[in-house]
């Protein structure tokens, strides 16, 4: 039987990732909650992240409990060898993540979200296809172009001019075409 548990330990991991690295227990295992521990403390780091800093290089001379930051590219200190990870100052030391695509962190300097996507961090962009307010579509999918007013019977110079702003405003914004 132990055969079969080591083929199934070697199979687990070779067909299973692990995003936060939390370790798993073994059998006949001592000290077990040390295991777990590490297990929670990955986790919150991970999934309740709401960074301190962002890109930051150099960790905190005197970091607090609960602290967290997303490490820039070019890490000094405790935390070399961690680039673009997060960060996050715990009872035993820090605790660090991986980044991978789609992690997530809310930013509380700018008050911003930041995700890692692509190979890199990035703050305050969002992606969405519609935006909603009160259930009602106030911002959807860019459309096609509008051309600006020209031609016609009679000229109205000032509207033709408060057209063009709006149009020109929209254009500014992304949210028609140019």
């Amino acid at each position: 039987m132990r055969g079969c548990q080591h083929h199934l330990e070697r199979g687990l991991a070779a067909t299973r990732r692990f995003l936060f690295g939390i370790g798993i227990n073994r059998h006949a295992q001592i000290q077990k909650e040390t295991t777990v521990n590490e297990g929670f403390a990955s986790l919150d780091l991970a999934l309740c992240a709401a960074t301190d800093g962002f890109l930051a290089n150099t960790p905190p001379a005197n970091p607090v409990v609960g602290s967290c930051y997303i490490v820039g590219d070019n890490p000094t200190g405790a935390w070399a060898g961690h680039a673009r990870g997060l960060a996050g100052f715990a009872q035993g030391g820090w605790r660090f993540v991986a980044p991978f695509e789609g992690l997530t962190s809310f930013d509380k300097g700018s008050g911003e979200f930041a995700i890692f996507t692509s190979g890199a961090w990035e703050r305050g962009h969002v992606r969405a296809a519609k935006v909603s307010v009160g259930g009602n579509q106030v911002v959807g999918a860019r459309l096609a172009a509008i051309a600006d007013p020209m031609g016609g019977t009679s000229v109205d110079v000032e509207a033709r001019a408060a057209i063009g702003a709006i149009l020109a405003r929209l254009r500014q914004h992304g949210l028609i075409a140019t």
